[in-house]
């Protein structure tokens, strides 16, 4: 693939020094409680780095301030403590990350590998002519060569190449995209003044210096953008494995949006096997009686990442199995 040289940016010397061998993370958005398809991802995560010798961080994903719900992130900070979490660390809040973000952005404009983009999104549903692989449209690259006259910038995109973005995916395998045919030019910095996803998230990774993202599959599209802009930014680029992601019956993301029920804490040792069980650990059926603590030490000593499945999603049961 063909990608711009790599930028000698401020924003590299306020990366930590260099992790450890593993570093994984965990990154829910607080926007509603957490839910199985949520517990699914944290489990992975967690485990895969544990068995690593590895540290587990935890980043409350909260840049895109309008969806935040008040109270969910200490919902899912005590949740996740109820379920036996241990994270290594200070949790680190998007919110409050918004210097490093700017810094990145800046120094992005300075190279010129972004620009102004003063489409809205009824003027880009108008003129794409292709889908995106996220389930958008491909940006046609209306604004590349400037603005027209009497147009007002309203977000910033960064320019990708027609090359291939391809990585291997510890369990989906090789994946490709094309970025400039399969997605187009993307926000970086968006109309509203938020910084955008793909930019947090890139920024977040290089300073905590994580080296493994073990999440669901439903962000394995983004992925290609996310590497991308490691390149343009100079950041090293982290080994990515993408869980199975829970579907319900109708074969749709178990999400807030889907009304997913959020996690019973007093089912903690029950939902943590369902979990395990899901993800092909072949959790015993007593554990779901027992105390979370000793459904961890039985995972940590039995956690075997070849047995997880290598389909993207997967239908599973709405309900735990009973307790006694």
């Amino acid at each position: 693939m063909t990608l711009p040289p790599p930028l000698a940016c401020p924003v590299a010397a306020m990366i930590p020094p260099p992790a450890p061998a593993y570093r994984g993370r965990f990154a829910p958005s607080p926007t509603g409680p957490l839910h199985f398809g949520s517990l699914v991802a944290a489990v992975g995560s967690y485990l895969d780095a544990r068995s690593h010798g590895g540290e587990w961080l935890l980043r409350m994903e909260d840049v895109d301030t309008p969806r935040n719900v008040p109270g969910a992130a200490d919902d899912i900070l005590r949740a996740l403590e109820a379920f036996g979490f241990e994270w290594d660390g200070p949790v680190l809040w998007q919110s409050r990350h918004s210097a490093a973000y700017a810094a990145a952005l800046a120094d992005l404009r300075q190279a010129g590998l972004i620009y102004p983009c003063a489409c809205s999104r009824k003027e880009i549903a108008d003129s794409a002519t292709r889908p995106a692989v996220d389930g958008g449209l491909a940006y046609p690259g209306t604004c590349r060569a400037g603005l027209a006259p009497g147009r007002t910038a309203r977000a910033w995109r960064l320019r990708v190449g027609a090359g291939e973005t391809a990585f291997t995916d510890r369990l989906q395998g090789r994946q490709m995209q094309r970025l400039e045919a399969d997605v187009g030019d993307f926000v970086l910095h968006r109309a509203d003044g938020l910084f955008a996803y793909q930019l947090a998230v890139v920024v977040d990774d290089a300073w905590q210096g994580i080296t493994d993202i073990v999440r669901g599959a439903d962000l394995l599209a983004s992925t290609p953008r996310q590497i991308w802009l490691q390149q343009c930014l100079g950041y090293p680029r982290p080994r990515y494995a993408h869980l199975p992601v829970a579907a319900n019956a109708a074969g749709e993301k178990l999400s807030k949006q889907t009304h997913a029920p959020a996690l019973d804490a007093r089912r903690a040792a029950a939902e943590l096997v369902r979990a395990l069980r899901f993800l092909g650990q072949p959790a015993p059926a007593e554990l779901a009686s027992a105390r979370p603590t000793e459904v961890w030490r039985w995972a940590r000593q039995h956690w075997d990442f070849t047995a997880v499945p290598r389909q993207r999603s997967v239908i599973f049961p709405d309900q735990p199995e009973n307790s006694a």
